[in-house]
């Protein structure tokens, strides 16, 4: 089995007839999924999505991949192929096409309705190319075929790419749901004739590589959202992700049966089943769906809200809700339903969500008291039988954390694929497939990119590390003022703490320690005003942790006398 080292160095040219798979997100994360192909001087790329920020990144609105490496090749780029429509996924490409607009977008009917409205709102009008499974389109060097896969989303999409240098399959995310909503069944006949052909290098999701069996069919949720449908005394808020068609179609048809109204709530809700409804993908029934203002009219029991913010996003509704700082306010007798999974790394605001609810009288109703979501992934018996079928020359498993990495890598070995072709990689990593075989050779840039507000790439790690130390220790303005010539203080300095606790004597202590930094520095000829504030800075840093056991943020300013 192949590892990444950290020792790697910068990848060398691809070999003539080579193809290049480096990974800038979804490696050794959940979401940020972006994977580059290179081959005969061409770059082809499947997905661009956008990793959520974890209370560590205070400020951040999402990630991005790092387009670094392949920025100054932007014209060498033939198209982005989306597998499906979840923001972690194609969050990303409205940052791409600021960089060239005219990247051709490759995607199914519902994947390329929900980018183009994402990429109207950043002012961006698209060059897109609409595909459905059995499809076979070249872009450049890139033979394409699309395969329908089953996902918690409609319109999903595997990619094989023919090129050169073998065939790859991508499955993007998918699971193998024998009973979908929607009637529409991963394609493993599909998966078996690209395996007879022969695939050199399978790309698979490996999310649920750890859970063991089968993935849970999506209908048998229903008689959970039913029965909280029926049993209600008053309204149903159920939450869910803004691109869950499948999930919000089982609420509908549980409210309808149950007589029940159900208005969206949300910007991303609303646009997303507008759309989803449009292109019928999501089945309405006649005089259900009712806007917030028709609500105030129905009597409680007959209503249900379909909003924004299961995974506890602070400016989603649901957050809002549970912080009385939305019009919807939520009272004693109310029936939250999250119909998702709690993603690793946001359980915390999830239950700080789930505490506030239940604080205003609310009945919550989750995954963890009851059968209200299955996954959108594959478990490691779907994940067997995949490799049985597909009987890949070499394996690289991509989207998810490393345990899940590691984890598909040793059921693809178990099925008999040779452990040195097996390939874990990471963020970053270059995988060069030549003559056969899949080989780790280098690394590119693939840090993190933070979307602040109307700012990309602005926040770095430093700044946000300044940030989390703000909110958990507090700040500590240091002024003071220097005689120039004798490098004395001219007078007491002054302090200024916020989140630091504090009184008027608590600073005293501190002040003897700032004249023998400032007395050292003359000593030493050390005059110029920045390297004084930082000698100071990191006196009276090392003070407060000595005294205080804090690390505040220290913000020193020398004037001179």
């Amino acid at each position: 089995m192949s590892h990444p080292h950290p020792e790697l160095k910068a990848a060398p040219p691809l070999p003539d007839g080579g193809l290049r798979v480096t990974a800038l997100g979804g490696l050794g994360e959940i979401g940020r999924n972006m994977t580059v192909f290179e081959h005969a001087g061409k770059l082809l790329i499947v997905d661009c999505g956008v990793l959520f920020p974890e209370e560590n990144q205070p400020g951040v609105d999402v990630i991005l991949p790092d387009f670094t490496s392949i920025r100054d090749r932007l014209d060498d780029i033939v198209a982005v192929v989306l597998t499906h429509g979840h923001e972690d996924h194609i969050g990303g490409v409205p940052y791409l096409l600021r960089e060239r607009a005219d990247i051709p977008l490759v995607g199914s009917k519902l994947t390329l309705a929900f980018i183009e409205a994402k990429l109207k709102e950043h002012g961006i009008r698209p060059r897109t190319v609409r595909v459905r499974e059995g499809d076979r389109r070249g872009f450049g060097p890139f033979d394409c075929e699309f395969v329908a896969v089953n996902h918690s989303i409609p319109d999903s999409l595997a990619v094989a790419l023919r090129t050169g240098a073998g065939m790859v399959l991508h499955t993007g995310d998918f699971k193998m749901d024998q009973f979908p909503l929607d009637d529409r069944i991963t394609d493993l006949r599909a998966f078996a004739r690209l395996g007879e052909e022969g695939v050199d290098l399978f790309l698979t999701d490996s999310t649920n590589a750890e859970v063991p069996g089968f993935t849970t069919s999506e209908r048998e949720l229903n008689p959970a959202i039913e029965q909280v449908m029926r049993t209600a005394p008053r309204r149903v808020i159920v939450s869910s992700f803004a691109s869950h068609v499948h999930r919000i179609q089982q609420v509908l048809d549980a409210a309808h049966q149950h007589g029940r109204k159900v208005a969206f709530v949300g910007r991303s809700m609303v646009r997303n089943m507008g759309i989803a409804r449009d292109l019928g993908y999501l089945k309405v029934p006649p005089n259900l769906i009712v806007n917030t203002k028709e609500l105030e009219k129905l009597p409680a029991h007959q209503i249900t809200l379909v909003c924004t913010g299961s995974q506890g996003e602070p400016m989603a509704a649901l957050s809002r809700m549970a912080n009385r700082d939305h019009q919807i306010r939520i009272g004693k007798g109310d029936t939250v339903l999250l119909a998702s999974s709690l993603i690793p790394g946001n359980e915390n605001a999830i239950y700080r969500v789930i505490n506030g609810l239940t604080r205003w009288g609310a009945n919550v109703v989750h995954k963890g008291n009851a059968k209200v979501h299955v996954s959108g992934h594959a478990s490691a018996g779907e994940l067997v039988y995949c490799y049985n079928i597909v009987r890949p020359r070499n394996v690289m498993p991509v989207h998810g954390e490393f345990r899940h990495l590691r984890a598909n890598a040793d059921l693809a070995i178990r099925t008999g694929v040779d452990p040195d072709r097996v390939v874990i990689a990471e963020d970053g990593v270059v995988v060069d497939l030549v003559d056969g075989r899949a080989s780790i050779t280098g690394k590119v840039p693939a840090g993190n990119v933070y979307v602040d507000g109307m700012e990309v790439g602005g926040a770095t790690e430093a700044s946000l590390k300044d940030r989390v130390t703000l909110a958990q220790e507090g700040v500590i303005t240091v002024v003071a003022i220097v005689d120039a010539d004798t490098g004395a203080l001219a007078e007491a300095p002054d302090f200024l703490a916020r989140g630091f606790v504090h009184d008027e004597t608590t600073f005293e202590p501190v002040i003897p320690v700032i004249e023998k930094t400032l007395a050292t520095a003359a000593e030493e000829g050390v005059g110029d005003a920045h390297q004084l504030e930082q000698l100071v800075a990191r006196a009276v840093a090392n003070w407060a942790f000595r005294t205080h056991r804090r690390r505040p943020l220290i913000i020193p300013v020398i004037i001179d006398a």
